[in-house]
């Protein structure tokens, strides 16, 4: 365990919140119990979900089903800076590419995003796991949401998947306490200022990232993301990169 500054705690190679990290429960994090019925959604933060769970892989063994929802990381990058900026339990960055010295390195809460969905994919086959790409939950959900039900062998009337489908819109999403996290956040997490939202747009990198940042990114992308069969959406109607199979 190290102590890599005021904001993060390492704790068997992930980043922590120094803030929120309970050492003595990450230590017994294995001692966890968990059901049989347990569904567990796992994402890199900013990916999709507020409550993303930066899991230690080798700590989780005895969990069953796993939904994975990864995003273009570009977007992820964006987001983040954004989200660092906003909460006081976050290391603030002074601009883009300050954070963009940090990021595709690790050195953030959640570490390195390349080992994250990396790991994950590499330990597929422990799991029982579905991996669910947000742009594309955002854009054609009902799908996703009769994609998700086979994986879990739940089967939905129309009745049902209409209701389902209408309340995880993310429209409707923004005004569910449930769902969305803005007044746990100002409760518990100390934002800087009042302005600041999660639900981002597709594709919001392209109005951050100069020519110069974007050609950088793509470089560490592609060393270290090379052969990885997903593919990434850049935007509502494009693809980033040019990977082609999508698990």
């Amino acid at each position: 365990m190290d102590n890599t500054g005021t904001y993060l705690l390492n704790f068997k190679g992930c980043n922590c919140l120094c803030s929120f990290a309970n050492v003595d429960y990450l230590e017994h994090l294995h001692d966890f119990e968990i059901r049989d019925d347990n569904v567990f959604i796992i994402a890199y933060p900013k990916s999709g979900k507020f409550e993303e769970l930066a899991t230690f892989q080798s700590q989780v063994t005895e969990i069953e089903t796993i939904i994975y929802i990864y995003r273009n990381p570009k977007d992820v990058l964006i987001s983040y800076f954004h989200f660092s900026n906003w909460l006081l339990t976050l290391e603030p960055s002074h601009d883009i590419e300050h954070f963009m010295e940090k990021f595709p390195d690790g050195r953030v809460f959640g570490s390195l995003w390349f080992d994250h969905i990396r790991g994950w994919y590499e330990h597929r086959h422990d799991f029982n796991i579905l991996f669910m790409m947000y742009e594309e939950m955002k854009k054609d959900l009902r799908s996703s949401v009769l994609k998700i039900s086979s994986f879990l062998e739940k089967e939905l009337s129309e009745e049902d998947l209409d209701a389902v489908v209408k309340q995880a819109a993310f429209e409707n999403m923004k005004l569910d306490l449930q769902a969305n996290y803005d007044h746990i956040i100002k409760l518990k997490m100390k934002p800087r200022t009042k302005d600041g939202h999660f639900l981002r747009t597709v594709g919001d990198w392209k109005n951050h990232l100069t020519v110069a940042q974007n050609e950088r990114f793509d470089r560490i992308f592609q060393k270290k993301m090379k052969d990885f069969p997903f593919k990434f959406i850049r935007d509502t109607d494009e693809e980033y990169n040019q990977c082609q199979r999508v698990i």
